[in-house]
């Protein structure tokens, strides 16, 4: 089962690992492997990816990122195939996501001599731009009654799903809180009209994908593999500037356009 129905996909550039994701779960349906321990694994994967960078091995670390980009995709699938959804999934996965991109630019900020505060300048950059992707492509999939586990608005703790512990969805909610509450109340901010009022087009949802998760990762390793390391940072940081312009598209021309 997919996010969205077929005929309502759109081309997602952040999502090339999809294929080979739908793959891996499919092979796992059987097994007593759990989603959540996929969710580990890209872990893994990214710390790999870290290694590999401090060492100079600049190809196997874009390998491993997009090997994490592929799992990060697996184990929604898999909860999907399983008919096993959980906030413990979903918490979990975006709090990783944050750490590792946290560690990955660090990473990159040690091996250039690079500057902490435009590290961490990237990195809520980069926070920001995946909110705002993430803010549409939520919104779509309620409205076209896809899968709703991830929610427009993260206010309340969600109450546990079945094979959960309430205890720990409680403590997973906080602390995605932390890393992505105010970026959540910045983009509703600039976009409160979305959430009433607008239907997303294929082509806009192609071209706010670029600020997916996997768009943004496989960027990196294009940067490393080409001998580029020193620009990822700053790259990161203007690359923010585009968020405005896609709002202002939104509001001006997509108020009242249907799928």
């Amino acid at each position: 089962m997919s996010k969205l129905a077929k005929d309502k996909k759109f081309v997602d550039l952040s999502d090339y690992g999809r294929p080979i994701a739908r793959l891996i779960a499919n092979n796992l349906k059987n097994t007593t492997v759990t989603p959540v321990q996929v969710t580990y694994l890209f872990l893994i994967s990214g710390l790999t990816a870290i290694y590999c960078m401090l060492n100079g091995y600049y190809l196997l670390a874009m390998s491993f990122l997009l090997l994490k980009s592929i799992l990060d995709a697996a184990d929604g699938e898999l909860a999907r195939i399983k008919n096993k959804p959980s906030y413990t999934g979903r918490y979990l996965d975006s709090i990783f996501d944050a750490l590792l991109n946290l560690a990955f630019l660090g990473t990159i900020c040690h091996i250039t001599s690079g500057s902490v505060f435009l590290t961490l300048l990237a990195f809520i950059s980069m926070q920001l731009q995946g909110t705002v992707f993430n803010f549409y492509y939520v919104i779509l999939r309620h409205k076209l009654s896809g899968d709703q586990t991830s929610q427009i608005f993260e206010k309340e703790t969600p109450k546990a799903l079945s094979g959960e512990n309430q205890q720990t969805v409680n403590l997973l909610f906080q602390v995605y809180l932390i890393f992505y509450g105010l970026f959540d109340r910045i983009i509703y901010f600039l976009e409160k009209e979305a959430v009433h009022n607008s239907f997303f087009p294929k082509w806009f949802m192609t071209i706010t994908s670029l600020y997916g998760l996997g768009f943004q990762l496989l960027l990196i390793g294009l940067f490393l593999i080409s001998g580029l390391k020193e620009l990822i940072i700053p790259f990161f940081i203007c690359y923010s500037l585009l968020i405005l312009p896609l709002i202002g598209i939104r509001k001006m021309f997509l108020s009242s356009e249907k799928v």
